[in-house]
């Protein structure tokens, strides 16, 4: 079974992903679970309610059923995995957990969600404390919201829900960045990933600092670094962003862009061309057939915080892989 914590967490935070309902979040709250970064803790640091945790804890139950957190995925799609993370919950981590899913259109509320024909995804499973817990999905269904369930109370650091960005074509523009991983845009070979996953460069926003990117060991032959991204659909190009942003010392000299069309061919996009240290670039592409890869070259070696590649997108692809993911 492939590794799917090498896909990208549908529920993070950075997507925009957000905890929209929670039965109970007393000594933490529930938006914890949600956050892209690793979770800390600071032992004996305690506030007016005990130890200070980073994640969701509830109280402890003294009546019947169990709690759960509602968590609206900041971009739709096929859930593959997911983790529930107990890491430095050790005698208060939940013994069990379960997950249900479901598809719902625009932004439903408290009712809507509640009345709602929630999907079992994982049943309910053992837990161990201080944790990655890791659990695989085969339903290849979209989905839009998830539901951890904790039996019967307890404390969660993170929900990582790992899957394939599916977004909704009738919400896209005609043109977008058609490389974003909020829109499916991925990663899927590189030459070299030493001090950061090129993964990185699609995420959204500006990148926070060197370690926010990409970036390479140093060459020491007479080769360069790439990395060949999958379109979030086929698209005919025209702007691409090279973003150095932080990369001051170590950013590349050169990038050029490669595109390659169903046909297996390579078009040049952009030609080799000078980059400066620390500066957002952007660049027309040259005039070339629908691609669905772009391969980015850099010369030799270095750091590129963001890559972003805008065109118009083939619709009727977009469509077809909507349907695909709807239907049982």
């Amino acid at each position: 079974m492939a590794d799917f914590t090498t896909l990208p967490d549908l529920a993070s935070r950075a997507f925009g992903g957000g905890v929209v309902l929670a039965s109970d979040e007393f000594f933490a709250a529930a938006d914890h679970l949600v956050l892209p970064s690793a979770p800390g803790h600071a032992p004996r640091t305690f506030d007016h309610r005990g130890q200070v945790y980073d994640g969701w804890e509830t109280r402890r139950r003294r009546s019947p059923g169990h709690d759960f957190a509602v968590v609206r995925l900041g971009t739709p799609g096929v859930i593959h995995g997911v983790e529930v993370d107990t890491a430095f919950f050790t005698g208060n981590y939940p013994p069990y957990a379960s997950l249900d899913a479901v598809a719902l259109p625009g932004y439903p509320g408290p009712e809507q969600l509640a009345a709602a024909d929630w999907v079992a995804l994982v049943s309910r499973r053992e837990l161990g404390g201080d944790r990655a817990n890791r659990f695989a999905v085969t339903d290849r269904r979209r989905f839009t919201h998830v539901r951890l369930n904790i039996y019967p109370d307890g404390g969660v650091a993170r929900l990582r829900v790992h899957g394939v960005v599916v977004p909704d074509p009738a919400l896209l523009p005609k043109i977008f960045d058609v490389a974003a991983a909020e829109y499916g845009g991925r990663v899927v070979d590189c030459s070299d990933m030493f001090y950061g996953h090129p993964q990185r460069m699609l995420m959204p926003g500006l990148a926070q600092n060197m370690g926010d990117g990409w970036e390479t060991s140093r060459r020491r032959d007479d080769a360069n670094d790439w990395v060949l991204v999958q379109l979030a659909a086929p698209a005919r190009l025209r702007f691409a962003d090279l973003d150095t942003s932080h990369f001051k010392g170590n950013a590349p000299g050169w990038a050029a862009l490669t595109g390659v069309t169903a046909d297996g061919d390579h078009v040049e996009l952009l030609p080799r061309t000078a980059l400066r240290p620390d500066t957002a670039h952007r660049f027309p592409l040259v005039k070339a057939p629908q691609v669905g890869r772009v391969r980015l070259d850099i010369f030799p070696d270095g750091g590129m915080a963001r890559l972003r590649l805008h065109g118009r997108a083939d619709r009727g692809h977009l469509w077809a892989r909507m349907r695909q993911c709807v239907e049982p």
